[in-house]
């Protein structure tokens, strides 16, 4: 029986849900939830192309996320071994003098932090663009576990309810933190000067989005604002995107998911 679809032979909550276009409004939350965790934003820096290259780590995540919920064994197999290749060297020791922590990309617990990020921004913007309770949804919550378990992360070091996972949630943003490297990290990415110029073009609404949709602590971490203008900006974000899940056909909202299976089709093994 595929993950993907229920004993009755219906879909999955996760194969609905992770291929709504909308959701990808929460991309640049979990990225900066990701950068603000010290040793992950600490190994990001050290071990990435994020800063010539930010949107290279968004698209590997949306390759993985459409690959486990909604791709064909073989190009869940692709993106796993991708992955796992990638984090395989991602280590550091702790440095004293400059205080940065020790690192290794395969720890389970800073794969726990990444599903978790990915979960919980996938739930605040379901909440307010999708139809639906995908909020309090624990069947969609159960199987987003599947992102961190696909890799090294113990199924039972998931929380075992949501209950559970916002009690975790709460603890782990509590503990987060900014260095002047992650934060010019998050500048990088919505920059993203070598990207194309309609990417470009969308970028500053997408960090007003993101600015509005952060935990109050990460916001608080990285230095930014809600303004009135960010308010605004990210209202307007939301209800168009509300509207579009609403009248928009299925083919179209799940057109990003489409192009992004195609480009794990092309990947060959062994590339990073």
């Amino acid at each position: 029986m595929s993950r993907h679809v229920r004993k009755t032979g219906e879909p999955s909550a996760f194969s609905r849900v992770a291929p709504e276009a909308g959701l990808l409004l929460g991309a640049g939350r979990a990225i900066l939830m990701q950068l603000a965790h010290p040793q992950i934003g600490e190994a990001i820096a050290q071990h990435s192309d994020f800063a010539s290259n930010p949107l290279s780590r968004l698209m590997h995540t949306l390759g993985y996320i459409y690959a486990l919920s909604n791709g064909t064994a073989e190009q869940q197999r692709t993106m796993i071994a991708y992955v796992n290749g990638a984090h395989r060297t991602v280590r550091g020791t702790r440095n004293e003098a400059e205080g940065t922590p020790a690192y290794s990309a395969l720890d389970p617990r800073l794969q726990l932090w990444v599903a978790a990020t990915l979960f919980d921004s996938a739930r605040v913007i379901a909440r307010q663009v999708l139809a639906g309770d995908g909020a309090h949804d624990e069947e969609l919550y159960q199987q987003y576990s599947l992102l961190g378990e696909a890799l090294q992360m113990p199924k039972d070091l998931w929380p075992a309810t949501i209950q559970d996972f916002d009690l975790y949630l709460e603890q782990a943003l509590a503990a987060l933190s900014t260095t002047g490297r992650t934060r010019q990290l998050a500048e990088d990415l919505f920059a993203a000067r070598n990207a194309p110029w309609w990417i470009r073009a969308c970028l500053p609404l997408m960090r007003d989005v993101t600015i509005a949709q952060l935990p109050a602590l990460v916001r608080d971490q990285f230095g930014y604002e809600l303004s009135k203008k960010v308010h605004r900006r990210n209202a307007v974000a939301i209800a168009a995107a509300r509207m579009a899940s609403r009248v928009l056909p299925t083919a179209i909202r799940h057109l990003p998911m489409k192009i992004m299976l195609r480009h794990v089709d092309r990947m060959t093994p062994g590339q990073h």
